[in-house]
């Protein structure tokens, strides 16, 4: 393996690992909120969250560019902070958290409602705060579903294209990620490189998943004696 190709993977699990930290902060109130509030435009709320499921990547990669972009109004205001998210990691990061949200809030919401009301109004006749219940009673209850959001959005950051491309590019030590290197691989008819990449990817993957569904059997036996 070569500089390069080490450079690449370990650019790779940087922006995965990041990206699932900042979406583990921001997800577990969005989540928390969605599955309690009755605020009126929820929905609305909900349908933003969920639109990277069904948006092409390159659709909000080319918004991305339109409103972001050095030439663009908020781009020209970051900029006098020195800060650039076109074409850097710092803006693979922005977008990987925002093509990437609804894999962690999904998971975290679904737990959120699972949990029994009888439980939480318990808490509550306790004396304990909704902080306090959240943070003692609620989260160490969905330690499954905290689990499926981390690695959802964790395996879906690595394997992302769309975005990634339209944002970064294929930059080398700064944007060129496993899935920009393996297209490109390709295209140079490169195919033992990109069975490389795709190789220790699809084991990664595989580990990951592995660890999940055995992690949360042996966590459903443990809840359930």
């Amino acid at each position: 393996m070569d500089n390069d190709f080490l450079t690449t993977l370990l650019l790779t699990f940087k922006l995965a690992f990041i990206t699932t930290f900042i979406l583990l902060l921001i997800g577990i109130p969005l989540a928390y909120f969605l599955a309690y509030s009755r605020f009126r435009f929820k929905p609305f709320i909900e349908t933003i969250v969920s639109m990277p499921l069904v948006l092409p990547p390159t659709v909000l990669g080319f918004y991305f560019l339109v409103f972001l972009g050095t030439e663009s109004m908020i781009g020209k205001f970051l900029e006098q902070f020195g800060i650039k998210l076109v074409f850097t990691f710092e803006g693979l990061v922005v977008g990987s958290v925002l093509y990437s949200l609804p894999f962690m809030v999904h998971p975290l919401q679904s737990g959120f409602q699972s949990v029994p009301k009888s439980l939480i109004e318990a808490s509550y006749t306790l004396g304990k705060s909704k902080l306090e219940t959240l943070m003692k009673v609620i989260l160490p209850n969905i330690k499954p579903s905290i689990l499926t959001g981390i690695v959802l959005a964790f395996a879906h950051t690595i394997g992302e294209f769309g975005v990634v491309l339209m944002i970064g590019g294929s930059i080398p030590g700064e944007t060129r990620v496993a899935s920009i290197a393996i297209y490109e691989e390709v295209e140079a008819l490169n195919y033992d490189k990109a069975g490389d990449y795709a190789l220790i990817l699809l084991i990664i993957t595989f580990l990951i998943l592995l660890v999940v569904y055995t992690v949360n059997k042996k966590i459903l036996k443990i809840e359930d004696l």
